[in-house]
């Protein structure tokens, strides 16, 4: 797994500072089933809002 997973999504309870995710790990998923042919086709999971 990458060292350094950076987001921007400052409300994101993993969020940290330098923008580095710091979740224990990240679930990323497709908008269209197994594949997907850019980001947009994505969504992450992993996202929970701070409270």
């Amino acid at each position: 797994m990458a060292q350094d997973v950076l987001c921007e999504v400052s409300n994101c309870t993993y969020w940290g500072s330098g923008n580095k995710c710091q979740a224990d790990e990240i679930y990323v998923v497709s908008h269209k089933g197994e594949e997907a042919s850019n980001s947009e086709e994505t969504d992450c999971k992993t996202f929970k809002p701070q409270h």
